[in-house]
């Protein structure tokens, strides 16, 4: 494993996942929906679009590699920091959209 394209594919994960939820909760004016979209949603349909039926599903999520996982937590940390920062810019006074 090498670290830097492990460190540049967190970062784009992270700022591609900000920038989703910053802009849902922009025009749906809820705070933690990218959040639980992220986590309810996204996550299981990748796990399950990788998923070979004819393994059972504790080892197909053994069978993942310490990237896949660091990309994931590099997700959902970006979804709930523009949950965070939507949330401090409305206390703050700033009405988006």
């Amino acid at each position: 494993m090498q670290f830097i394209p492990v460190l540049v594919l967190m970062v784009l994960f992270f700022v591609m996942m900000f920038g989703i939820g910053f802009i849902l909760n922009m025009l749906m004016k809820t705070t933690w929906f990218p959040s639980y979209l992220f986590v309810i949603v996204i996550l299981p349909v990748v796990v399950y679009s990788l998923w070979d039926q004819t393994v059972p599903l504790t080892s197909h999520l053994g069978s993942f590699q310490i990237v896949d996982y660091l990309t994931g937590v590099a997700g959902l940390a970006g979804a709930v920091i523009s949950g965070w920062t939507i949330r401090k810019l409305r206390l703050g006074g700033y009405k988006m959209f």
